[in-house]
């Protein structure tokens, strides 16, 4: 059965962080998968149709939780009357730079901010007298800090500062750009600095790291129940963020945990090696429940799990794997390492440790795939979905939010 093109919708994310490094919003990237609006007589209409039902049939609003969804708008769609099915309280209308500040798009952005929403101008790289009027209209200016030297930047903080607008930098690629939009008074930043392993350089695993990645292992082996609890008791730390993490919410269980050996029992064993991937993240970090990383890990290993059980229907073990290669697959932005020396001594499969280090297999298009979804790179996207016959759009999609969904949901007991 063929999908229409509203059915076609790629939706991906892009993480918005504040001052603290915790997370702010998603800027969500919808797409039309196919590229043929051929069959769709209004494509605005299209357009408007596809985020409507992103935010009722995917869930996107319950996915995001307490945090907010930016979301572009060209002219077209800015006058579309569908733009007002969206709720208020999750988006923030981001115009784009195309969009000309001409006298009926100042009287719609009026109209809209009258509404309840908020309003985010998009690319500014400089100051252009006609968009003054527009400028005062919005909350959040978002500056491509890209094609702008370091005294360009600070000059156009210095001019925009004083509007009481909250200045979000995009496109930050080191921690050096990052620590001098802070200095300017940046509030909001996107970019995947933080994702990439040049930034965190030389971090060697800690102790609690090296004895979560050895549980795993022990898991991986089949080892007797016995075995994990003697690992885990000369981590006391370990043991009680353990046993809080199992209380959670996130582990679907209303029961309360009193010891080791129960929390392995109420768990199983799938679910005790997810925390355990995840713990991997948190071990030794501050504030580790917003995370950027640690999220955008739990993200990518939940998204993969689904997605290998839409593959392999039923093959849990596939599911196991293609859940651990995303929670790995960003070990290295963690901590400095290569990839093959994270990996070297777990024991993992030869399927699992090619689809990590060489990118090859199932799991390794897995694995291309939610990094292409997380960037919005559509051709790329497109390709790999090409190589995995039996995923369509839609329940990439369906997959993607319920990933956001869980992963917001352990962010936020943890703050808890």
């Amino acid at each position: 059965m063929s999908e229409t093109a509203a059915d076609q919708l790629f939706l991906g994310r892009q993480p918005i962080l504040d001052r603290d490094q915790r997370l702010y919003a998603y800027e969500l990237l919808f797409r039309n998968g196919s590229r043929n609006f051929a069959d769709v007589t209004d494509g605005v209409e299209a357009t408007a149709t596809v985020i409507a039902n992103a935010f009722t049939e995917l869930g996107v609003e319950a996915a995001l939780g307490s945090h907010r969804g930016f979301i572009n708008v060209d002219e077209q769609f800015l006058f579309s009357d569908m733009l007002e099915l969206l709720p208020r309280h999750a988006v923030v209308l981001e115009i784009l730079e195309t969009v000309r500040p001409t006298p009926a798009v100042i009287e719609r952005c009026i109209a809209l901010k009258a509404a309840g929403f908020t309003l985010a101008l998009d690319d500014v790289i400089q100051l252009e007298p006609e968009f003054a009027e527009l400028l005062a209209l919005v909350e959040i200016v978002k500056v491509d800090i890209q094609p702008l030297s370091r005294v360009q930047l600070m000059q156009l903080a210095m001019k925009l500062k004083p509007m009481g607008k909250h200045l979000l930098a995009e496109k930050v690629d080191s921690r050096e750009q990052m620590e001098q939009c802070l200095k300017l008074g940046f509030t909001l930043f996107q970019g995947y600095y933080f994702a990439k392993p040049t930034i965190i350089s030389g971090k060697k695993l800690d102790h609690s790291q090296i004895s979560l990645m050895k549980l795993m292992g022990l898991l991986l082996s089949d080892a007797d129940t016995a075995e994990i609890e003697a690992a885990l008791k000369p981590e006391p730390g370990l043991t009680i963020n353990l046993l809080r993490m199992t209380n959670s919410v996130g582990a679907g269980s209303t029961e309360k945990i009193v010891s080791l050996g129960h929390a392995i029992t109420v768990l199983g064993r799938r679910q005790l090696q997810r925390w355990l991937q995840l713990l991997v993240f948190a071990a030794g970090k501050q504030n580790s429940a917003s995370n950027p990383l640690l999220l955008l890990a739990a993200t990518r290993g939940r998204l993969m799990e689904l997605l290998a059980g839409e593959l392999r229907p039923g093959d849990s073990a596939f599911a196991d794997q293609a859940f651990m290669a995303g929670i790995m697959s960003l070990m290295p932005a963690l901590v400095g390492q290569p990839i093959a020396e994270i990996v070297a001594p777990l024991g993992l499969t030869t399927s699992l440790r090619e689809a990590l280090c060489e990118g090859s297999g199932p799991l390794g298009a897995l694995l291309r795939l939610a990094e292409s979804s997380e960037s919005g790179e559509l051709d790329q996207l497109s390709a790999v979905l090409a190589e995995l016959p039996g995923l369509s759009p839609k329940a990439l999609n369906r997959a993607q939010t319920q990933a956001l969904q869980w992963s917001n949901s352990i962010g936020e007991e943890q703050q808890g």
